[in-house]
C-alpha cells in the first residue's frame, strides 16, 4: 500500500500548478484525497485535468488565490519572491515547500526509482512507468511530460515503487532517497545555476550519496560526464554500480540496434545472455534510454525477460518525437530537444527515418538566454544534420534578455557549418513558410522546449489549404 498524504501539504495551495512537475504532484496529491488549489499564468488542458480531479485552479496570480487555511504553498525554482501569492503566504505565515521537497515526500516508504541526467530524463521515466504498469506492479510515477497512452504525467499507484524525474538543474534531486538511481549522461548544462563541470560532478556526487545503502545507480557507459561520475563514486563500498551501454566494458551491454522504421530492436548482453525487445521510439539514444530502464528495473528485482517485453509497449511522450499528423505527403513530428547533445541524438533519429529521395526540414525555437549564449554554436552546428531549417527567436522562459544574445549566434554557426538555414523571427509565418519549402514524402520536425510545439497543428492546417 503506498504511502497517504503528508500533513504539510493536507490542503496544499501550488504557485504554478499547470508546470509539467508541479502539475504532477498535485495530480498525486489530489488523488491520495488532498485539498488540492493552486494557480497558473494561463488556461490549459493541465489546468483542466486537475479541476477534473477536484483541485481549484486559478487562472492569473493575485493574493486573493490563497486561501487562508492553507497548510502550505508549493513553489518551484522558477517562482520570483515578489509573486503576490508567495508575499500573501508570508503574511498568513503559512509554510512555503519546494516542488522538490514535497515530491520528496511523495515518495517516502516507496522503493523509489529517480532518474537523473542532462537531457532522457522524462522519456526514460516514462518507459518505466509504461512497463511497470504492464507488469500489473501499479507504480506512482511522476514526469516531465505526458504518456502518449494515458495522456497523463503523473499517476497514484497502489504498488509500493515510485518512479520520478529527478531535476539537477537547481540541484532539488539532491532531496530524494531512492532505492535505484539512473544517471543517464553528465553534460555542463542550466548556466544559470553551475558555472563548471566541477560545479556539476558535486551535485551528482550529492545525489549518488542520497541513494540508500545497499542501494544501485544505473550509470552510462559511453558518455564522458557519466564515465567521470562513475570512477569519482567507486570509493563507496555502500553502493553498487551498473553501467550501461555500448562499451565492451558495460555490465548491460548493447549489442545491436536495428532500426525498424520509427522503431528500434535492441539485443542487450545482461548476466551473460543476449535479450532481444522492441523499443516502439526510433533512434539509438531512445534505444539506450529503454536499455538503462531496463538495467534499472533488474536492479530493483524484477526479471529481466518480462520487463524487457513491457518496456516494448511504451509508445513515447507528448513533445518526444511525438507525430504531430500527416497532411499532404507531409508528417509534423514535434521534438522538446532544446541541448545540443539533444538535438543531435533527434536528428539523427530522424534522418534514419526520412526516405534518401525526401528531406527532414527543421523548425527550432532556441531556449533560454543564457543556453544560447553557452551553447549556441553548439545548436547551429546540430541543425546541419537537417536539409533545411529555420530558427525562430530565442524563448525566453523564466530569463530576462541578455544583450547581444540573440538566435543569429546560431544561425550563423550553423551557415558556418554549411547548414541551409534561415532566421525567422515572426512564429506566425512559420506555417506559410514550411508550406512553401516542403513537398509530399518531407518530414517537419519542430524542436524546442518553449511554445514552438503549437505550430505543428498550424503548419498541418496551411498544408491542407496548399
Amino acid at each position: 500500500m503506498a504511502p497517504g498524504i503528508p500533513t504539510a501539504l493536507d490542503r496544499p495551495h501550488f504557485i504554478g500548478i499547470g508546470g509539467a512537475g508541479m502539475s504532477g504532484i498535485a495530480k498525486i496529491l489530489a488523488q491520495r484525497g488532498a485539498k488540492v488549489a493552486g494557480s497558473d499564468a494561463k488556461e490549459s488542458g493541465t489546468a483542466a485535468s486537475l479541476r477534473a480531479l477536484g483541485a481549484t485552479v486559478h487562472i492569473g496570480h493575485a493574493a486573493g488565490n490563497l486561501a487562508d487555511d492553507a497548510t502550505s504553498v508549493v513553489v518551484s525554482s522558477a517562482i520570483r519572491a515578489d509573486n503576490p501569492e508567495l508575499v500573501r503566504a508570508a503574511e498568513l505565515d503559512i509554510p512555503v515547500v519546494h516542488r522538490s521537497d514535497a515530491l520528496a515526500s511523495l515518495m517516502d516508504g516507496t522503493r523509489a526509482i529517480a532518474v537523473a541526467g542532462t537531457h532522457g530524463k522524462t522519456t526514460t521515466t516514462s518507459m518505466l512507468a509504461v512497463a511497470l504498469t504492464e507488469m500489473g506492479l501499479d507504480p506512482s510515477y511522476a514526469i516531465g511530460g505526458d504518456l502518449a497512452g494515458p495522456g497523463t504525467n503523473a499517476l497514484h499507484g497502489e504498488g509500493d515503487i515510485f518512479v520520478a524525474e529527478a531535476d539537477e538543474s537547481d540541484r532539488s534531486f539532491q532531496k530524494y532517497d531512492p532505492q535505484v538511481a539512473i544517471v543517464l549522461n553528465v553534460e555542463l548544462d542550466h548556466h544559470a545555476n553551475y558555472a563548471s563541470m566541477d560545479e556539476i560532478y558535486e551535485s551528482f556526487e550529492t545525489f549518488a550519496g542520497k541513494i540508500v545503502p545497499g542501494g544501485t545507480l544505473v550509470i552510462n557507459a559511453d558518455q564522458a560526464g557519466a564515465v567521470e561520475l562513475a570512477t569519482r563514486l567507486r570509493a563507496n563500498e555502500l553502493l553498487n554500480i551498473v553501467t550501461y551501454g555500448d562499451s565492451a566494458q558495460a555490465d548491460v551491454r548493447v549489442h545491436k540496434i536495428t532500426p525498424r522504421g520509427l522503431a528500434s530492436e535492441v539485443t542487450v548482453l545482461l548476466n551473460g545472455k543476449f535479450l532481444t525487445f522492441t523499443v516502439s521510439v526510433p533512434g539509438a539514444h531512445y534505444a539506450h534510454n529503454a536499455v538503462a530502464a531496463l538495467a534499472a528495473g533488474v536492479a530493483l528485482g524484477l526479471p529481466a525477460h518480462n520487463l524487457a517485453s513491457a518496456l516494448g509497449k511504451y509508445t513515447g511522450v507528448k513533445r518526444r518525437l511525438q507525430l504531430k499528423g500527416e497532411e499532404s505527403g507531409v508528417q509534423v513530428i514535434d521534438s522538446y530537444a532544446h541541448h545540443p547533445t539533444e538535438m543531435t541524438a533527434d536528428l539523427e533519429a530522424m534522418r534514419g527515418a526520412v526516405p534518401s529521395d525526401s528531406r527532414l526540414l527543421v523548425v527550432f525555437q532556441p531556449h533560454l538566454f543564457s543556453r544560447t549564449q553557452e551553447l549556441g554554436k553548439e545548436m547551429g552546428e546540430a541543425l546541419a544534420l537537417a536539409d533545411a531549417s529555420v530558427v525562430l527567436d530565442i524563448y525566453p522562459a523564466r530569463e530576462d534578455p541578455i544583450p547581444g544574445i540573440t538566435s543569429a549566434l546560431i544561425v550563423d554557426a550553423a551557415k558556418a557549418a554549411d547548414a541551409d538555414v534561415t532566421a525567422v523571427p515572426d512564429a506566425a509565418t512559420i506555417p506559410d513558410v514550411i508550406a512553401g519549402m516542403s513537398r509530399p514524402g518531407d518530414l517537419v520536425l519542430t524542436m524546442g522546449a518553449g511554445d514552438v510545439t503549437d505550430l505543428g497543428p498550424e503548419i498541418l492546417a496551411r498544408l491542407a489549404q496548399k
